[in-house]
């Protein structure tokens, strides 16, 4: 993580290219087409790269990439799983999942806080995968799928209690 960021690439990126290193695939233009999560999308300081890019790579594994794939029906459940721990975690910490909640005023926290934040993402993405089978290094779907739910509350635990 640190070499990449070293290298200039920002959160959302950094997370995309180590999912596709895992994968043992490299693809430039994900990786610059993620670019314009960077700074809280697109600079603006709004929602974070790092969950942005966590919920990208969730897709990596969970969602289709062509007219004849299939997107994994838990998909929106997992991305919905990081966005609440997210959120959970960020908001205690940061007061919210804004790049400019967790930077705040001081621009020194970039190099201090993001870090953590993305190895914390990292994590989370790999466990919410794991526990849905998905193997980490191949991308290999888990064999046995599971039906998608047809109510954004059942899809979305955010959107369950509200």
């Amino acid at each position: 993580m640190a070499e990449l960021a070293r290298q200039g690439f920002h959160c959302s990126e950094v997370l995309l290219i180590l999912g596709l290193e895992a994968q043992g695939k490299t693809n430039p233009d994900a990786v610059k087409a993620i670019s314009g999560l960077a700074g809280g999308v697109g600079f603006s300081a709004d929602i974070c790269g790092a969950v942005t890019g966590g919920a990208c790579l969730i897709g990596l594994y969970a969602g289709r990439g062509s007219a004849e794939a299939e997107e994994d029906p838990r998909a929106r459940i997992m991305i919905g799983e990081l966005m609440e721990w997210f959120n959970e975690e960020q908001t205690q910490r940061y007061g919210g999942i804004h790049c400019r909640d967790i930077i705040g005023d001081d621009p020194q926290n970039v190099a201090a806080r993001c870090p953590g934040v993305v190895a914390a993402v990292y994590r989370q993405v790999r466990a919410i995968l794991e526990q849905n089978g998905y193997n980490w290094e191949s991308g290999v779907r888990p064999a046995k799928r599971v039906e998608a739910t047809t109510t954004c509350a059942g899809a979305c635990p955010v959107a369950a209690r509200l």
